[in-house]
């Protein structure tokens, strides 16, 4: 597989990536989020206050247990309704379209019975693409090398 360029939002540069156990739960679980979107990390980085963007070389290992959604299907639902409920998972890299703020909005909705799996998919399939990887494992962070940082204040993004 060839080397691809990942990004990672953040408040500082980070050299050596590390597993983020956290309160809040999150799509894919714990782990390290990073995106081959250079601007959706930099919008995540833009929530702090010295925003920060992480280039990473990426070389997959294929030997790792990896969980691919090549597409908003109600296995990616049910999967992060899953990890959002704080339901763990054995996969080292989970990739897949995220569910953003808005979208997030419809899957509470969904999981609360204020609309239907159909009206969800109808509200969630018109908004923008994104996209993440959740390095969940020691063995998956071993396939990200530090490239380097940059600031990501919002001046940047006027050009």
């Amino acid at each position: 597989m060839s080397k691809t360029i990942v990004f990672h939002g953040s408040y500082a540069e980070i050299k050596k990536p590390v597993i983020k156990h956290g309160k809040r739960t999150k799509d894919f679980g714990d782990g390290f989020y990073c995106t081959v979107i250079k601007e959706q990390a930099e919008k995540w980085a833009r929530r702090f206050d010295t925003p920060v963007v992480n280039s990473y070389s990426l070389l997959i290992d294929t030997n790792l247990d990896i969980l691919e959604f090549k597409t908003m299907t109600d296995e990616w639902l049910d999967f992060i309704i899953n990890c959002r409920s704080g339901v763990p998972h054995s996969h080292d890299i989970v990739i897949g379209a995220m569910a953003n703020d808005q979208i997030y909005n419809y899957v509470s909705d969904y999981i609360d019975g204020v609309i239907t799996r159909e009206q969800f998919w109808a509200l969630a399939k018109f908004k923008y693409p994104t996209h993440q990887i959740n390095f969940c494992s020691e063995k998956a962070l071993n396939c990200l090398t530090f490239i380097r940082s940059e600031s990501a204040a919002y001046e940047r993004k006027r050009r």
